[in-house]
């Protein structure tokens, strides 16, 4: 009963954390039909400059890991990054009205992962003063990757064999290939790179770390305004999309928890990293993602995948999801 009332209490209290506070904010704001617009341009500066303080700091820290703690983690979150896709495959796309390419491609959507989703839940994890590694920044790819890589090859696997063109081989490199040049995860590797090869600590102390929390907590902003815009884009498709998008972050987030509890048993692997995988597998792509699907699965309704992430599974996995997770972690750490 402690166990359970402690845990609520410290649930309750991410909830007014300043990063979901503008989250929400934004959401009001659009609800009441206000004019506020933020330019593209500048959202995506943000994006990059979180991303590459994120990479900054991973790069650091990896130059005195000890490599090896860093394989299982690595492993879980491959797995975690296929596993989503075919949990979708199997669940979303059987259920009615739900066409099969928007469905692979919804998953996939889920199973890679939101930058944005990633630096608030770094930010959380830094305010409630939760140690983890900062080397989990470089887990980022280990599940983007894989999530994008099989939902375009089972949508390629279903496509062909609805044409009849079954033994039609299916090309893995430009599926990664596009990954990596997509915009976030360039930024976030650019980011490891310098931090690991060269000597940021002073740029990166006056510049990147000071700016991180009022960046974020604009980004919030947009994200929770671009959230209700989406709304209407639900309307276009099944009903189950909602369902999915409300179920599938915490379940995967859940799952990946697991994953990070065997992790932290065998490894020594920090509470705080398992909330990071958890954090990870319960977002879903918001930058590099939708412009890597579009190509990849052309037939796949973008208003379906991108409208469940946006509108619903994002705001799930931050404003749900990040506060379960981390008073989890709270509660099993006593």
């Amino acid at each position: 009963m402690d166990f359970l009332s402690s845990f609520f209490t410290r649930f309750l209290s991410q909830l007014q954390s300043p990063t979901l506070g503008f989250l929400i904010g934004g959401i009001v704001v659009a609800a009441l039909g206000s004019q506020l617009v933020i330019p593209d341009a500048i959202y995506k500066f943000i994006v990059f400059m979180l991303l590459m303080k994120v990479g900054l700091t991973g790069g650091q820290e990896i130059r005195n890991a000890n490599l090896t703690e860093i394989l299982l983690p690595a492993l879980f979150s491959v797995i975690m990054g296929i596993l989503i896709v075919l949990i979708g495959r199997y669940t979303l796309c059987k259920l009615p009205n739900v066409k099969t390419e928007d469905g692979i491609a919804t998953a996939g959507l889920f199973g890679a992962v939101s930058g944005s989703t990633f630096a608030a839940a770094l930010t959380l994890l830094e305010t409630q003063k939760i140690p983890y590694e900062a080397w989990s920044a470089a887990l980022y790819p280990f599940m983007d990757i894989p999530a994008l890589v099989t939902a375009i090859v089972l949508a390629s696997i279903y496509t062909n064999k609805r044409r009849g063109t079954e033994g039609k081989r299916v090309k893995i490199w430009p599926i990664v290939k596009e990954s990596l040049q997509g915009s976030a995860l360039t930024a976030l590797l650019l980011g490891l790179a310098l931090g690991l090869l060269t000597q940021p600590e002073s740029v990166y102390k006056s510049f990147y770390d000071p700016l991180f929390r009022g960046f974020l907590s604009v980004l919030m902003l947009i994200m929770g305004m671009e959230a209700w815009s989406r709304l209407g884009e639900l309307r276009k498709v099944a009903q189950w999309y909602v369902v999915y998008s409300i179920v599938a972050p915490l379940l995967h987030g859940l799952i990946a928890f697991g994953l990070g509890m065997i992790a932290h048993y065998a490894t020594g692997f920090s509470l705080g990293g398992v909330v990071v995988l958890a954090v990870m597998a319960a977002s879903s792509s918001d930058i590099s993602g939708p412009p890597t699907l579009r190509a990849g699965i052309p037939s796949a309704n973008p208003s379906a995948y991108i409208g469940s992430s946006t509108a619903i599974g994002t705001p799930v996995a931050i404003a749900l999801g990040i506060p379960l997770y981390i008073g989890l972690a709270q509660a099993l750490g006593g």
